[in-house]
C-alpha cells in the first residue's frame, strides 16, 4: 500500500519550489527557477532507482524503469510537467494539511478571510472525511501539475520496491513551460521512445481525456494618437476606445465564464492600454476544428471593419496556432484509453471520460508521434488561491500508474496487443 505520508511529503517539498513560468522569456526554460526542481526531480529519480536519468540543456528529464517479464511488451511512459501558472504567484507557497476534512467551509487565511466555501465551490462534497492539502489563501497550490510528478515518481519507487508486480519498460518524462504552451516545444519524441504515454495532468478522481481544445493566442494592437487634449478635437485618437470597441463586438456570452462542455470561447486574458497604443491578448478555444477556424476568422473580420470604419489601419491582429484537439491522433489507438479506462474499474475508481476545456502537454505530444492521453491527477481550482488536492486521490492516481503497467504486460503476454 502506497504510504498517505510519503505522498505528503514528496508533494510538499515540490510545491514549496517556485518555478513559476513566464510568457514573455524567449529561453527554455523560460525561468530559472524551474532548474531548482528540475534538478531535484533528476537525482531523486536516480535515488529511487530509475536507469538512464537524464536532464538535457533546457530542463527535460527523462529516465527508464526497466521491463521485469521475458515476454514483448510496448514501452509505455507517464508524463507531467514541473512549471506553474504565470496567472497567479507560486512564490512562497506554504500548504495546509487538512486532516479528515468535515465537510464545511474552510478558512485559508483567517487575517484576509479568505475562504474555501463549499457552496461555492461543490466538488469539496466528495471529499468528506478526507485529507486536503490546501493554500494559504496568498498563492496557488501547484497540484497542477506536481500532483503528477509526484504519482509518478512515487509509482516507480513502488514497482521498483515491489517487483512481483509484472511490466514492461517504463519510460518518465518530465517538461518545463507546458504552462504557456511550450511543454512539448523540445520534447524529443525518438529519445524518450515509447509507443504511447500518459500525461498525469487531469483534475479529480477518475478523469481519462483523450479530446481538448484547438488552441490559439491573438494579440490585438490599437493604435491612436496623442494630443494634448485642451486642444484635441478633430486630432485626438484614443486608442483605449477603439479597443473597447473591438471587445465589445465578440460575442460576450461566448466567454470561459459562460461556457462549459464542448463550448468554444474567446478569453480576453489581458490588457495595457493608453491613449497611444492599447494591446489586448486573447485567447481561442474550440474542440471542433471548425468552429476553431471559424472564430480566428471573427477577429480578422473585425479587424478589417474598424480598420473601414476609421478609414486608417487602426487594428492590428496577429492569430498564432497553439495546439490541436488530440481527439484525431488517440482514435485510431483506442486500446490505450481502453487500458487506463479498465486499470480504473479494478481500482474501484469510476472512469470520467470527458474533453479538457484546456490543452496538455499530451495534445502536443500526440500530433509529434506520442499518442498520449490525460489522466487524473486529483487537483482542484488550479492557478488560484482556492486551489486544493485530496491526499487520497493522489494515493489512487499513483495505483492507477502501476496498475496500467501491470495490465499492459498481461495483455502483451495474451497478443491481446501489440
Amino acid at each position: 500500500m502506497i504510504s498517505k505520508e510519503d505522498i505528503i511529503k514528496r508533494f510538499v517539498s515540490y510545491v514549496t519550489i517556485d518555478t513559476e513560468s513566464d510568457p514573455n522569456s524567449d529561453t527554455t526554460p523560460s525561468t530559472k527557477k524551474q532548474w531548482d526542481l528540475a534538478n531535484k526531480l533528476a537525482e531523486e529519480l536516480k535515488r529511487i532507482g530509475m536507469q538512464d536519468v537524464s536532464i538535457d540543456d533546457n530542463a527535460y528529464i527523462m529516465a527508464t524503469l526497466p521491463s521485469n517479464v521475458d515476454h514483448e511488451v510496448p514501452t509505455i511512459g507517464f508524463i507531467a510537467h514541473f512549471d506553474t501558472s504565470p496567472d497567479f504567484t507560486g512564490a512562497n507557497v506554504k500548504p495546509q494539511i487538512v486532516e479528515n476534512y468535515h465537510g464545511g467551509d474552510l478558512v485559508l487565511n483567517k487575517e484576509e478571510n479568505i475562504i474555501l466555501s463549499l457552496d461555492y465551490f461543490e466538488d469539496l462534497k466528495q471529499y468528506i472525511g478526507q485529507t486536503l492539502i490546501t493554500t494559504d489563501g496568498t498563492t496557488l497550490l501547484g497540484a497542477d501539475d506536481k500532483a503528477g510528478i509526484c504519482e509518478i515518481i512515487s509509482a516507480m519507487e513502488y514497482l521498483i520496491q515491489h517487483p512481483e508486480i509484472k511490466h514492461g519498460t517504463i519510460r518518465v518524462g518530465f517538461t518545463p513551460d507546458e504552462e504557456i504552451g511550450r511543454g512539448a516545444h523540445k520534447f524529443d519524441i525518438k529519445k524518450f521512445g515509447a509507443d504511447w504515454a500518459y500525461t498525469m495532468d487531469g483534475s479529480q478522481i477518475g478523469e481519462l481525456e483523450y479530446e481538448n481544445f484547438n488552441a490559439a493566442s491573438a494579440v490585438v494592437k490599437v493604435k491612436g494618437k496623442i494630443v494634448h487634449p485642451g486642444y484635441a478635437k478633430g486630432k485626438m485618437i484614443n486608442s483605449m476606445y477603439i479597443a473597447t470597441e473591438f471587445i465589445n463586438s465578440l460575442p460576450r456570452i461566448e466567454t470561459p465564464e459562460h461556457t462549459e462542455e464542448y463550448q468554444g470561447f474567446f478569453h480576453l486574458h489581458d490588457i495595457v492600454g493608453e491613449v497611444e497604443e492599447t494591446t489586448l491578448q486573447y485567447i481561442i478555444r474550440d474542440h471542433d476544428k471548425g468552429h476553431f477556424e471559424a472564430r480566428k476568422e471573427v477577429m480578422h473580420k473585425l479587424t478589417n471593419e474598424l480598420n473601414s470604419q476609421y478609414g486608417r489601419e487602426v487594428i492590428t491582429t496577429e492569430i498564432k496556432d497553439q495546439y490541436y484537439n488530440m481527439r484525431e491522433k488517440i482514435e485510431p489507438v483506442m486500446h490505450i484509453v481502453d487500458i487506463a479506462e479498465e486499470a480504473m474499474k479494478l481500482l474501484d475508481i469510476e472512469p470520467l471520460i470527458k474533453a479538457i476545456r484546456g490543452g496538455t502537454d499530451g495534445s502536443q505530444l500526440s500530433y509529434m508521434g506520442l499518442p498520449c492521453p490525460n489522466i487524473f491527477a486529483g487537483g482542484h481550482n488550479f492557478h488560484g488561491r482556492y486551489e486544493y488536492v485530496p491526499v487520497e486521490s493522489m494515493i489512487k492516481a499513483t495505483e492507477v500508474i502501476c496498475k496500467i503497467a501491470e495490465l499492459t504486460a498481461e495483455k502483451a503476454k495474451g497478443d491481446l496487443i501489440s
